[in-house]
């Protein structure tokens, strides 16, 4: 069994980790972190250098705190949402964490589409986690 964790260098994405890290250790799961992009022109060499120094950071923490985990950055022009569900479904996953950021009331009213479609199409229970209002 396995957590899947969304993740994108965002504090909502760094919550969401931290989550996932968590549960992963106290549950004694494998941790999935997926990293996905669905490409194109605003997903430069620049920007696919930035995500790939930010997704060794992320492999060292998760080293260091001793938690078994994969990394996946994928850039196959799906929506992550896409790439997250069937990640979730083919190793079986116990849960998949996401990340929700603060929204404005009238944004309330639409949750972002791929946490809605995450939260709506998931096979396994979802855990959506805030990020705290503190700078990291």
């Amino acid at each position: 069994m396995t957590i899947i964790v969304g993740y994108v260098p965002t504090k909502e994405g760094r919550a969401a980790l931290r989550r996932a890290a968590q549960e992963a250790s106290l549950r004694h799961l494998k941790l999935i972190v997926v990293n996905s992009h669905r490409g194109g022109r605003d997903f430069d060499a620049k920007e696919a250098q930035r995500f790939e120094t930010e997704l060794g950071r992320v492999q060292e923490q998760l080293d260091a705190e001793g938690i078994e985990h994969e990394v996946r950055a994928l850039v196959r022009g799906n929506e992550p949402s896409e790439d997250l569900i069937a990640i979730a479904e083919e190793s079986g996953a116990e849960f998949i964490v996401i990340g929700l950021r603060r929204r404005t009331p009238v944004g309330k009213l639409i949750l972002g589409s791929n946490a809605q479609r995450i939260l709506l199409d998931a096979s396994c229970p979802v855990l959506a986690v805030k990020a705290e209002d503190v700078d990291e």
